[in-house]
């Protein structure tokens, strides 16, 4: 893990435009938050499914370094005071109270944009195949958008929703959170050139880690602290949103984590590779603290 997250930050640096010019202060922005430490859960994926498949990690690097972006960008936003309106953000002042409003949104954006400029460059359109690219490029839109992420984060922000319902819960996490691990998972074995069995699995692993991670962090929101979590606490109390706990309870949550973990693990018999990686990370998920 440790190996994969120093070579997706030192990427990561290397894509960020040049600050020598007028958008210094943007760019700035954009580096402030997409060089905090993070967990890198989602190019990890990217980089770990692309060799279990028996694809080169070099050619998907600037797929994974695109599906960072992406979740840095939406964490940006997610903050904003017209959405959660949070003020700490892995530890450090969240972006817009570190650079102000207007230009968090720009940089939100400018990520957003520099994940697609990566993924569609003549730099990777040269190493890695045009329909690998395409087909990537496609998937990883469709997760952000309303099929995915934005359309996750339109229902949880609603409130047009009188009732908490389980049901409910796992959509808005199945798309807010799980779509882009999902798309992270199954990029990885598409630049692979990984069959259908194996995508099908990349998939399935990607979809039950997903949920279990966020119904983590509901829980975490629930038990933890703010120094452990590095953003507020029991913001999710304090905001009224509905989360997995307030739906079923907090005993149930965590052994409806206990399955979706199972699940992953379980999925990961299609593959030919050493995958105990995978499982490792499947289980740390499940007992993180943070």
């Amino acid at each position: 893990m440790n190996n994969y997250v120093s070579l997706i930050e030192e990427r990561l640096k290397a894509y960020l435009p040049s600050k020598d010019c007028m958008q210094k202060d943007v760019i700035d922005a954009m580096e402030y938050s997409l060089l905090a430490k993070g967990k890198r859960i989602r190019p990890t994926l990217t980089l770990e499914f692309c060799r279990v498949c028996g694809g080169n990690i070099e050619e998907a690097m600037p797929f994974a370094c695109a599906v960072e972006m992406i979740h840095t960008y939406s964490l940006i936003h997610d903050d904003l005071p017209c959405m959660d309106n949070d003020d700490l953000r892995r530890g450090l002042p969240t972006n817009h109270i570190a650079n102000g409003e207007a230009i968090a949104l720009l940089a939100g954006d400018a990520l957003l944009t520099l994940a697609f400029e990566i993924i569609l460059s003549e730099k990777t359109l040269k190493s890695v195949e045009s329909k690998k690219v395409i087909a990537a490029a496609n998937l990883l839109a469709r997760s952000a958008g309303t099929k995915g992420m934005i359309g996750g984060q339109a229902i949880d922000v609603s409130d047009k929703i009188e009732k908490v319902k389980k049901e409910t819960i796992e959509l808005m996490h199945g798309l807010k959170t799980g779509a882009l691990i999902v798309s992270a998972s199954q990029i990885g074995a598409i630049i692979a050139g990984a069959n259908d069995e194996e995508i099908a699995a990349s998939i399935e692993y990607a979809s039950a880690l997903g949920l279990a991670f966020q119904i983590v962090d509901d829980i975490l929101d629930f038990t933890s602290t703010t120094e452990k979590l590095g953003k507020s606490s029991l913001s999710d109390e304090r905001g009224k949103k509905f989360t997995y706990v307030s739906a079923v309870g907090l005993e149930q949550s965590k052994e409806f984590v206990k399955e979706l973990t199972n699940k992953a693990i379980t999925a990961l018999n299609s593959f030919k590779y050493n995958t105990d990686f995978l499982k490792d990370l499947a289980l740390s998920l499940e007992k993180r603290d943070h």
